[in-house]
Protein backbone atom coordinates (compact mmCIF):
# COMPACT_ATOMS: atom_id res chain seq x y z
CA UNK A 1 0.00 0.00 0.00
CA UNK A 2 1.26 3.52 -0.30
CA UNK A 3 1.56 6.49 1.67
CA UNK A 4 -1.01 7.99 -0.75
CA UNK A 5 -3.43 5.43 -0.41
CA UNK A 6 -2.98 4.92 4.03
CA UNK A 7 -3.38 8.83 4.03
CA UNK A 8 -6.69 8.38 2.16
CA UNK A 9 -7.81 5.73 4.61
CA UNK A 10 -6.47 7.86 7.87
CA UNK A 11 -8.21 10.43 6.24
CA UNK A 12 -11.54 8.11 6.40
CA UNK A 13 -11.07 7.14 9.72
CA UNK A 14 -10.89 10.69 11.28
CA UNK A 15 -14.43 11.48 9.44
CA UNK A 16 -16.70 8.95 8.90
CA UNK A 17 -18.45 7.31 11.62
CA UNK A 18 -17.01 3.72 12.03
CA UNK A 19 -19.57 1.29 11.30
CA UNK A 20 -17.77 -0.71 8.80
CA UNK A 21 -14.80 -2.94 9.26
CA UNK A 22 -13.49 -1.77 6.14
CA UNK A 23 -10.56 -3.50 3.65
CA UNK A 24 -7.57 -1.76 3.46
CA UNK A 25 -7.94 -0.33 0.12
CA UNK A 26 -9.45 2.67 -1.57
CA UNK A 27 -10.93 1.83 -4.66
CA UNK A 28 -10.55 4.59 -7.46
CA UNK A 29 -12.55 3.49 -10.69
CA UNK A 30 -13.91 0.43 -12.79
CA UNK A 31 -14.35 -1.08 -15.91
CA UNK A 32 -15.88 -4.56 -17.01
CA UNK A 33 -15.33 -6.92 -13.47
CA UNK A 34 -12.49 -5.08 -12.84
CA UNK A 35 -12.10 -2.59 -10.25
CA UNK A 36 -9.09 -0.23 -9.67
CA UNK A 37 -7.13 1.27 -6.82
CA UNK A 38 -6.06 4.37 -6.31
CA UNK A 39 -2.12 2.88 -6.35
CA UNK A 40 -3.09 0.95 -9.89
CA UNK A 41 -3.53 -2.15 -8.54
CA UNK A 42 -5.86 -4.78 -10.77
CA UNK A 43 -8.59 -6.68 -9.25
CA UNK A 44 -11.35 -8.60 -10.21
CA UNK A 45 -14.44 -8.23 -8.95
CA UNK A 46 -16.96 -11.13 -7.69
CA UNK A 47 -19.00 -8.91 -4.35
CA UNK A 48 -19.88 -5.98 -7.55
CA UNK A 49 -20.92 -3.83 -4.87
CA UNK A 50 -22.98 -6.82 -2.95
CA UNK A 51 -24.99 -7.56 -6.15
CA UNK A 52 -25.89 -4.04 -7.85
CA UNK A 53 -23.14 -3.26 -10.64
CA UNK A 54 -25.17 -6.32 -12.67
CA UNK A 55 -24.30 -4.49 -15.78
CA UNK A 56 -20.17 -4.31 -14.94
CA UNK A 57 -18.84 -0.99 -14.59
CA UNK A 58 -18.17 1.57 -17.11
CA UNK A 59 -20.98 0.68 -19.33
CA UNK A 60 -20.80 2.98 -22.18
CA UNK A 61 -24.99 2.99 -22.56
CA UNK A 62 -25.78 3.03 -18.99
CA UNK A 63 -23.51 6.06 -18.19
CA UNK A 64 -24.63 8.03 -21.19
CA UNK A 65 -28.15 7.53 -20.40
CA UNK A 66 -27.57 9.17 -16.84
CA UNK A 67 -25.63 11.90 -18.41
CA UNK A 68 -28.40 12.44 -20.80
CA UNK A 69 -30.74 12.80 -17.95
CA UNK A 70 -28.48 14.84 -15.58
CA UNK A 71 -28.81 17.64 -18.61
CA UNK A 72 -32.80 17.20 -18.61
CA UNK A 73 -33.74 17.20 -14.86
CA UNK A 74 -32.41 15.26 -11.89
CA UNK A 75 -35.14 15.72 -9.21
CA UNK A 76 -39.03 17.63 -9.35
CA UNK A 77 -40.99 15.71 -6.64
CA UNK A 78 -43.73 13.91 -6.51
CA UNK A 79 -46.41 16.14 -6.87
CA UNK A 80 -45.78 15.85 -10.45
CA UNK A 81 -45.52 13.02 -12.83
CA UNK A 82 -42.48 12.57 -14.69
CA UNK A 83 -41.34 10.73 -18.01
CA UNK A 84 -38.69 7.99 -16.65
CA UNK A 85 -40.58 7.04 -13.26
CA UNK A 86 -43.47 6.37 -15.93
CA UNK A 87 -41.40 4.43 -18.64
CA UNK A 88 -39.43 2.59 -15.73
CA UNK A 89 -42.67 1.64 -13.80
CA UNK A 90 -44.19 -0.01 -16.96
CA UNK A 91 -40.85 -1.82 -17.79
CA UNK A 92 -40.93 -3.08 -14.19
CA UNK A 93 -44.86 -4.05 -14.00
CA UNK A 94 -44.14 -5.77 -17.44
CA UNK A 95 -40.82 -8.15 -16.47
CA UNK A 96 -42.27 -8.97 -12.84
CA UNK A 97 -46.08 -9.57 -13.55
CA UNK A 98 -46.74 -7.17 -10.75
CA UNK A 99 -49.44 -4.68 -11.11
CA UNK A 100 -48.64 -0.71 -8.73
CA UNK A 101 -45.09 0.11 -8.28
CA UNK A 102 -43.50 2.34 -5.46
CA UNK A 103 -40.05 3.43 -5.84
CA UNK A 104 -37.88 4.27 -3.44
CA UNK A 105 -34.28 5.19 -2.23
CA UNK A 106 -33.06 2.11 -0.83
CA UNK A 107 -34.20 -2.03 -0.32
CA UNK A 108 -34.58 -1.46 3.48
CA UNK A 109 -37.06 1.12 2.15
CA UNK A 110 -38.86 -1.01 -0.44
CA UNK A 111 -39.37 -3.35 3.18
CA UNK A 112 -40.39 -0.21 5.14
CA UNK A 113 -43.43 0.17 2.15
CA UNK A 114 -43.75 -3.87 2.22
CA UNK A 115 -44.52 -3.59 6.10
CA UNK A 116 -47.36 -0.59 5.95
CA UNK A 117 -49.12 -1.93 2.87
CA UNK A 118 -49.66 -5.19 5.12
CA UNK A 119 -51.06 -3.65 8.16
CA UNK A 120 -53.03 -1.14 5.51
CA UNK A 121 -54.49 -3.86 4.08
CA UNK A 122 -55.78 -5.70 7.13
CA UNK A 123 -56.41 -2.70 8.96
CA UNK A 124 -58.94 -1.94 6.34
CA UNK A 125 -60.40 -5.36 6.18
CA UNK A 126 -61.50 -5.39 10.23
CA UNK A 127 -60.30 -1.69 11.43
CA UNK A 128 -57.83 -3.49 14.05
CA UNK A 129 -54.06 -2.14 14.64
CA UNK A 130 -52.97 -5.98 16.25
CA UNK A 131 -52.08 -7.47 12.80
CA UNK A 132 -49.02 -10.02 12.88
CA UNK A 133 -46.75 -10.68 10.44
CA UNK A 134 -44.25 -13.80 10.24
CA UNK A 135 -40.68 -13.31 9.32
CA UNK A 136 -37.95 -16.07 8.73
CA UNK A 137 -35.17 -16.76 11.20
CA UNK A 138 -31.73 -16.03 9.99
CA UNK A 139 -32.92 -13.48 7.14
CA UNK A 140 -31.79 -10.06 6.51
CA UNK A 141 -33.75 -7.48 5.04
CA UNK A 142 -32.38 -3.80 6.41
CA UNK A 143 -30.91 -1.79 9.36
CA UNK A 144 -33.91 0.48 9.55
CA UNK A 145 -36.08 0.19 12.55
CA UNK A 146 -38.86 -1.53 10.42
CA UNK A 147 -36.83 -3.82 8.41
CA UNK A 148 -34.51 -4.46 11.52
CA UNK A 149 -37.69 -5.41 13.09
CA UNK A 150 -38.27 -8.40 10.30
CA UNK A 151 -34.51 -9.49 10.19
CA UNK A 152 -34.18 -12.85 12.07
CA UNK A 153 -31.14 -12.06 13.72
CA UNK A 154 -30.99 -11.57 17.20
CA UNK A 155 -27.29 -9.91 17.26
CA UNK A 156 -28.64 -6.76 14.79
CA UNK A 157 -31.80 -6.14 16.96
CA UNK A 158 -30.52 -6.34 20.39
CA UNK A 159 -28.63 -2.83 20.49
CA UNK A 160 -32.27 -1.30 19.18
CA UNK A 161 -34.82 -2.91 21.21
CA UNK A 162 -38.19 -2.30 21.07
CA UNK A 163 -38.77 -3.23 17.63
CA UNK A 164 -42.00 -2.55 16.18
CA UNK A 165 -44.58 -4.97 17.81
CA UNK A 166 -46.07 -8.48 16.44
CA UNK A 167 -43.40 -9.85 14.35
CA UNK A 168 -43.05 -13.73 14.80
CA UNK A 169 -40.40 -16.05 13.29
CA UNK A 170 -40.19 -18.93 11.85
CA UNK A 171 -37.68 -21.73 9.92
CA UNK A 172 -36.84 -21.16 6.17
CA UNK A 173 -38.34 -24.04 4.12
CA UNK A 174 -39.90 -25.82 7.36
CA UNK A 175 -43.44 -25.38 6.93
CA UNK A 176 -44.88 -26.76 9.79
CA UNK A 177 -42.88 -24.07 11.63
CA UNK A 178 -44.75 -21.05 9.72
CA UNK A 179 -47.56 -23.06 10.82
CA UNK A 180 -47.17 -22.92 14.37
CA UNK A 181 -46.82 -19.06 14.45
CA UNK A 182 -50.18 -18.34 11.99
CA UNK A 183 -52.91 -17.39 14.50
CA UNK A 184 -56.11 -15.12 13.34
CA UNK A 185 -53.94 -11.86 13.48
CA UNK A 186 -51.36 -12.98 10.82
CA UNK A 187 -51.42 -10.56 8.24
CA UNK A 188 -48.63 -11.55 6.24
CA UNK A 189 -45.59 -13.75 5.44
CA UNK A 190 -42.38 -12.33 4.42
CA UNK A 191 -38.98 -14.08 3.53
CA UNK A 192 -36.06 -14.20 0.51
CA UNK A 193 -36.70 -16.02 -1.92
CA UNK A 194 -32.71 -16.64 -1.95
CA UNK A 195 -31.94 -15.57 1.88
CA UNK A 196 -28.30 -13.65 1.24
CA UNK A 197 -26.60 -12.71 4.79
CA UNK A 198 -28.16 -15.80 6.04
CA UNK A 199 -26.05 -18.59 4.13
CA UNK A 200 -27.53 -18.31 0.40
CA UNK A 201 -30.43 -20.64 1.83
CA UNK A 202 -32.48 -20.86 -1.73
CA UNK A 203 -36.51 -21.27 -0.36
CA UNK A 204 -38.14 -24.68 -1.76
CA UNK A 205 -40.48 -24.88 -4.60
CA UNK A 206 -42.46 -27.28 -2.03
CA UNK A 207 -42.18 -24.32 1.05
CA UNK A 208 -43.04 -21.49 -1.57
CA UNK A 209 -46.29 -23.84 -2.68
CA UNK A 210 -47.22 -24.33 0.65
CA UNK A 211 -46.97 -20.71 2.03
CA UNK A 212 -48.99 -19.52 -1.17
CA UNK A 213 -51.49 -22.03 -0.80
CA UNK A 214 -51.79 -20.97 3.02
CA UNK A 215 -52.10 -17.47 1.96
CA UNK A 216 -54.88 -17.50 -0.20
CA UNK A 217 -56.89 -20.07 1.99
CA UNK A 218 -56.69 -17.21 5.23
CA UNK A 219 -56.12 -14.18 2.90
CA UNK A 220 -52.94 -13.08 3.96
CA UNK A 221 -50.24 -11.41 2.19
CA UNK A 222 -47.08 -13.26 0.98
CA UNK A 223 -44.39 -11.20 0.39
CA UNK A 224 -40.83 -11.79 -1.15
CA UNK A 225 -37.51 -9.95 -0.55
CA UNK A 226 -35.89 -9.77 -4.21
CA UNK A 227 -33.79 -6.69 -2.66
CA UNK A 228 -30.78 -8.92 -3.25
CA UNK A 229 -31.47 -12.45 -5.65
CA UNK A 230 -33.63 -10.72 -8.13
CA UNK A 231 -32.70 -8.89 -11.00
CA UNK A 232 -31.85 -11.78 -12.81
CA UNK A 233 -28.97 -12.85 -10.06
CA UNK A 234 -30.08 -16.28 -10.62
CA UNK A 235 -31.43 -17.12 -14.03
CA UNK A 236 -35.14 -15.64 -14.07
CA UNK A 237 -35.73 -11.76 -13.81
CA UNK A 238 -36.60 -12.33 -10.42
CA UNK A 239 -36.06 -15.32 -8.57
CA UNK A 240 -39.99 -16.53 -7.78
CA UNK A 241 -40.30 -16.77 -11.25
CA UNK A 242 -38.08 -19.79 -11.36
CA UNK A 243 -41.35 -21.50 -9.79
CA UNK A 244 -43.90 -19.41 -11.05
CA UNK A 245 -45.44 -19.17 -7.59
CA UNK A 246 -46.27 -14.98 -7.49
CA UNK A 247 -45.95 -13.05 -4.36
CA UNK A 248 -48.83 -10.29 -3.13
CA UNK A 249 -46.15 -8.20 -2.95
CA UNK A 250 -41.94 -7.82 -3.39
CA UNK A 251 -39.13 -5.91 -2.77
CA UNK A 252 -36.39 -4.87 -5.17
CA UNK A 253 -33.03 -2.74 -5.36
CA UNK A 254 -29.45 -3.30 -5.36
CA UNK A 255 -28.96 -4.43 -9.19
CA UNK A 256 -32.48 -2.46 -10.35
CA UNK A 257 -30.51 0.94 -11.02
CA UNK A 258 -26.80 -0.91 -11.33
CA UNK A 259 -25.64 2.11 -8.48
CA UNK A 260 -27.85 4.73 -8.50
CA UNK A 261 -29.49 4.18 -5.10
CA UNK A 262 -33.04 3.06 -6.24
CA UNK A 263 -35.52 0.24 -5.13
CA UNK A 264 -39.12 -0.37 -5.09
CA UNK A 265 -41.91 -2.34 -3.71
CA UNK A 266 -44.47 -3.94 -6.41
CA UNK A 267 -47.98 -5.39 -5.58
CA UNK A 268 -51.11 -6.88 -7.37
CA UNK A 269 -53.83 -5.12 -8.33
CA UNK A 270 -56.11 -6.67 -5.52
CA UNK A 271 -53.31 -5.05 -2.59
CA UNK A 272 -52.97 -1.75 -4.37
CA UNK A 273 -56.64 -1.12 -4.63
CA UNK A 274 -57.14 -2.31 -0.76
CA UNK A 275 -53.65 -0.65 0.88
CA UNK A 276 -51.93 2.41 0.70
CA UNK A 277 -54.10 5.53 -0.49
CA UNK A 278 -52.92 9.18 -0.65
CA UNK A 279 -51.22 10.00 2.41
CA UNK A 280 -50.65 7.10 3.64
CA UNK A 281 -46.85 6.94 2.47
CA UNK A 282 -44.55 8.88 0.49
CA UNK A 283 -40.79 9.91 -0.11
CA UNK A 284 -39.03 13.18 -1.07
CA UNK A 285 -36.31 11.35 -3.58
CA UNK A 286 -37.38 8.26 -4.47
CA UNK A 287 -39.10 8.01 -7.67
CA UNK A 288 -37.04 10.80 -9.12
CA UNK A 289 -35.95 11.53 -12.71
CA UNK A 290 -32.08 10.14 -12.51
CA UNK A 291 -33.09 7.32 -10.66
CA UNK A 292 -35.90 5.95 -13.05
CA UNK A 293 -33.97 6.82 -16.01
CA UNK A 294 -31.44 3.79 -14.67
CA UNK A 295 -33.66 1.71 -13.89
CA UNK A 296 -35.66 2.37 -17.10
CA UNK A 297 -31.58 1.81 -19.05
CA UNK A 298 -31.19 -1.22 -16.66
CA UNK A 299 -34.31 -2.92 -17.80
CA UNK A 300 -33.29 -2.18 -21.80
CA UNK A 301 -29.67 -3.29 -21.32
CA UNK A 302 -30.73 -6.85 -19.37
CA UNK A 303 -32.63 -7.60 -23.11
CA UNK A 304 -30.34 -5.86 -25.36
CA UNK A 305 -27.72 -7.80 -23.70
CA UNK A 306 -29.41 -11.25 -23.32
CA UNK A 307 -28.23 -11.12 -19.58
CA UNK A 308 -30.35 -13.99 -18.37
CA UNK A 309 -29.10 -16.41 -20.41
CA UNK A 310 -25.76 -14.97 -20.09
CA UNK A 311 -26.75 -15.70 -16.09
CA UNK A 312 -27.64 -19.43 -16.47
CA UNK A 313 -24.84 -20.41 -18.83
CA UNK A 314 -22.29 -19.38 -16.43
CA UNK A 315 -23.87 -19.71 -13.44
CA UNK A 316 -24.08 -23.47 -13.99
CA UNK A 317 -20.27 -23.27 -14.88
CA UNK A 318 -19.68 -21.29 -11.63
CA UNK A 319 -21.02 -23.96 -9.81
CA UNK A 320 -19.10 -26.82 -11.68
CA UNK A 321 -16.03 -24.72 -10.11
CA UNK A 322 -16.82 -24.23 -7.36
CA UNK A 323 -18.25 -27.90 -6.43
CA UNK A 324 -14.70 -28.64 -7.65
CA UNK A 325 -12.67 -26.88 -5.95
CA UNK A 326 -15.08 -27.60 -2.70
CA UNK A 327 -13.93 -31.27 -3.24
CA UNK A 328 -10.27 -30.94 -3.55
CA UNK A 329 -10.47 -29.54 0.01
CA UNK A 330 -11.30 -30.68 3.56
CA UNK A 331 -12.15 -27.51 4.85
CA UNK A 332 -14.95 -26.69 2.54
CA UNK A 333 -17.92 -28.32 3.58
CA UNK A 334 -20.41 -27.55 0.86
CA UNK A 335 -21.56 -25.34 -2.13
CA UNK A 336 -24.99 -24.09 -1.98
CA UNK A 337 -26.93 -21.08 -4.19
CA UNK A 338 -28.52 -20.57 -7.63
CA UNK A 339 -27.14 -19.07 -10.86
CA UNK A 340 -24.66 -16.30 -9.85
CA UNK A 341 -25.88 -16.30 -6.16
CA UNK A 342 -23.61 -19.06 -4.79
CA UNK A 343 -21.60 -19.60 -0.98
CA UNK A 344 -18.71 -21.62 -0.22
CA UNK A 345 -19.48 -23.37 3.29
CA UNK A 346 -16.14 -23.70 5.23
CA UNK A 347 -15.91 -25.61 8.76
CA UNK A 348 -14.04 -22.41 9.87
CA UNK A 349 -13.89 -18.59 9.52
CA UNK A 350 -13.21 -17.07 6.15
CA UNK A 351 -12.34 -13.87 6.93
CA UNK A 352 -8.39 -14.47 6.69
CA UNK A 353 -8.86 -16.52 3.12
CA UNK A 354 -10.84 -13.31 1.61
CA UNK A 355 -7.98 -10.66 2.29
CA UNK A 356 -5.74 -12.96 1.52
CA UNK A 357 -7.76 -13.02 -2.04
CA UNK A 358 -7.43 -8.74 -1.61
CA UNK A 359 -3.86 -9.13 -1.93
CA UNK A 360 -4.06 -11.56 -4.68
CA UNK A 361 -6.25 -9.31 -6.45
CA UNK A 362 -9.61 -10.84 -6.08
CA UNK A 363 -12.44 -9.04 -4.38
CA UNK A 364 -15.07 -11.30 -2.30
CA UNK A 365 -17.13 -10.99 0.57
CA UNK A 366 -18.78 -13.46 3.42
CA UNK A 367 -22.27 -14.35 4.10
CA UNK A 368 -21.71 -14.98 7.79
CA UNK A 369 -18.21 -15.89 9.32
CA UNK A 370 -17.71 -19.22 7.81
CA UNK A 371 -19.40 -18.62 4.15
CA UNK A 372 -17.76 -16.95 0.99
CA UNK A 373 -20.12 -15.39 -1.05
CA UNK A 374 -20.03 -14.78 -4.71
CA UNK A 375 -22.10 -12.30 -6.05
CA UNK A 376 -20.47 -10.59 -9.20
CA UNK A 377 -21.61 -8.49 -12.28
CA UNK A 378 -24.11 -11.10 -14.44
CA UNK A 379 -22.04 -10.22 -17.49
CA UNK A 380 -18.94 -12.39 -16.27
CA UNK A 381 -17.76 -15.05 -18.21
CA UNK A 382 -16.42 -18.42 -18.07
CA UNK A 383 -12.77 -16.87 -18.15
CA UNK A 384 -13.84 -14.50 -15.33
CA UNK A 385 -14.64 -17.67 -13.08
CA UNK A 386 -11.51 -19.63 -14.09
CA UNK A 387 -9.44 -16.65 -13.01
CA UNK A 388 -11.21 -16.23 -9.53
CA UNK A 389 -10.94 -19.78 -9.21
CA UNK A 390 -7.52 -20.03 -9.40
CA UNK A 391 -6.78 -17.15 -7.66
CA UNK A 392 -9.17 -18.46 -4.27
CA UNK A 393 -7.29 -21.74 -4.62
CA UNK A 394 -3.88 -20.15 -4.04
CA UNK A 395 -5.19 -18.29 -1.22
CA UNK A 396 -6.78 -21.34 0.59
CA UNK A 397 -3.80 -23.67 -0.11
CA UNK A 398 -1.59 -20.05 1.66
CA UNK A 399 -3.78 -20.16 5.06
CA UNK A 400 -4.06 -23.66 5.33
CA UNK A 401 -0.74 -23.94 4.74
CA UNK A 402 0.15 -21.06 7.23
CA UNK A 403 -2.26 -22.96 9.59
CA UNK A 404 -0.61 -26.68 9.65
Amino acid sequence: MSLEMQKYIDEAEQALLHTYNRYQVVFDRGEGVYLYDTDGKKYLDFVSGIAVFALGYHNEAYNDALKSQIDKIIHTSNYYYNMPAIEAAKKLKEISGMDRVFFTNSGAEAIEGAIKTARKYAFLKDGKTDHEIIAMNHSFHGRTMGALSVTGNPHYREAFEPMIGNIRFADLNDFDSVMAQVTDKTCAILFETVQGEGGIYPATEDFMRKVRTLCDERDILMMLDEIQCGMGRIGTMFAWQRYDIKPDVMTTAKALGCGVPVGAFLMTEKVGASSLAAGDHGTTYGGNPLACAAVSKVIDLFEEQDVLANVNRVGAYLEKRLDELAAKFSCVETRRGAGLMQGLVFERPVGDIITAAMERGLVLINAGTSIIRFVPSLVITEEHVDEMITILRQSILQIEGEQN
